[in-house]
């Protein structure tokens, strides 16, 4: 399908705004955590990581999520669902005027917090992400440190398409700066993140 139609697919139907409260029933929160993974793979369907294999987009927003789940202990869903959505607006068509639509007020302003403004020159924007980072909100510093988990193990595991070492020794570098205005955030990803800085500083930058 043509992808000015995948819109079409995204049910318009606004959350309700008890989804987040503690009243939170079950079939609510599965009706949230579906809808949200829909909507992020409809977005991120027609990309690819800049890996070998070229995997699907959306690997990455579920695998950033997963940690929170799994690693992180985090059950906070409205964690969990910017976490699905913290790349659509960066790298796709999508709005935030659109994510509040579809998943409410709270969702918008996470996903806002964890977005980068394309407009700006590259060096200025990761500038902005390690000044930004100690005055998040709890919910994005915990996406914010779930992604950069995420990325610094896949760097690890392989170099993408147009980097050099080089480039991925700065990008630890530059990741350590944003994860350090995160800390006291979650102990368990910050405990991970902290063994691969180290674990990298002793080999040298080595893959």
């Amino acid at each position: 399908m043509e992808e000015n139609n995948h819109n079409k697919q995204i049910k318009k139907r606004k959350i309700e705004t008890d989804l987040f409260s503690d009243e939170i029933t079950k079939n609510k929160l599965v009706y949230l955590v579906v809808k949200c993974a829909n909507f992020a793979a409809i977005k991120h369907s027609r990309q690819r990581r800049l890996n070998k294999e070229k995997t699907p987009y959306i690997n990455h927003p579920i695998g950033v999520a997963n940690i929170l789940v799994e690693e992180g202990e985090v059950c906070d869903p409205a964690v969990i669902v910017a976490a699905l959505l913290h790349d659509t607006v960066e790298d796709t068509d999508t709005t935030f005027e659109e994510i509040e639509e579809h998943f409410g007020a709270k969702i918008r302003k996470i996903v806002e917090e964890v977005t980068d403004d394309k407009s700006l020159p590259k060096l200025e924007r990761k500038r902005l992400q390690i000044e930004h980072a100690p005055n998040s909100s709890h919910e994005a510093k915990l996406v914010k440190l779930a992604d950069k988990l995420y990325n610094l193990r896949d760097l690890k595991k392989e170099i993408p398409e147009g980097w050099s070492i080089e480039r991925v020794n700065e990008y630890f570098k530059w990741a350590k700066l944003v994860v350090d205005g995160l800390k006291g955030t979650n102990i368990k990803l910050e405990k991970l993140l902290d063994d691969m800085f180290i674990k990298h500083s002793e080999t040298k930058g080595k893959l």
